[in-house]
């Protein structure tokens, strides 16, 4: 597995630690939404970085108010075909969320594009040249028609400001 954090293969420093029982009492870590809601006050003073992963059924409503305390978010897409991760990441960006959003699970080339369209910033991926993924997905389309997270600008704005 490798992390393309915006663009380049970074270093992943946080542990998965959401199927275990026990938590590390040190390190960077990415919990689950149930570890979050059981062990909150203790997990909220850790001085060390924390994420939390949520699955496609669990919306980021359940979190909004807890944003400040994490330091990623990752979104899991357990199949290609499940999508909701798209929305929650459009809602986190819409919520105020500008930390890193990572995309986890059945994370494709072909995704790519349009989860950073939405607002991922990071992605999990499988690929064994994770940086050439990175590359073709981004020259795949040179314009767009709807505005999206990214801030790109759409063919009618370009049309425009011509």
């Amino acid at each position: 597995m490798a992390l393309l954090r915006d663009g380049q293969v970074s270093e992943d420093i946080y542990t998965d630690v959401s199927g275990l029982d026990e938590i590390p009492p040190s390190g960077a870590i990415i919990i689950s939404l149930k570890q979050w809601q059981t062990l909150r006050d203790l997990l909220a003073t850790r001085d060390e970085p924390l994420g939390i992963v949520l699955r496609s059924d669990q919306k980021p409503d359940l979190i909004a108010s807890d944003l400040r305390h994490f330091s990623v978010i990752a979104l899991d897409f357990p199949v290609f075909r499940d999508g909701r991760a798209y929305s929650y990441a459009r809602l986190l960006r819409r919520m105020g969320w500008d930390g890193e959003l990572r995309a986890v699970g059945e994370v494709l080339l072909e995704q790519l594009h349009y989860m950073h369209r939405v607002g991922f910033n990071s992605f999990l991926v499988k690929d064994d040249d994770a940086t050439e993924a990175w590359e073709t997905a981004c020259a795949d389309f040179t314009v767009w028609y709807q505005p999206a997270a990214d801030d790109r600008d759409t063919v009618i704005e370009k049309r425009h400001s011509r």
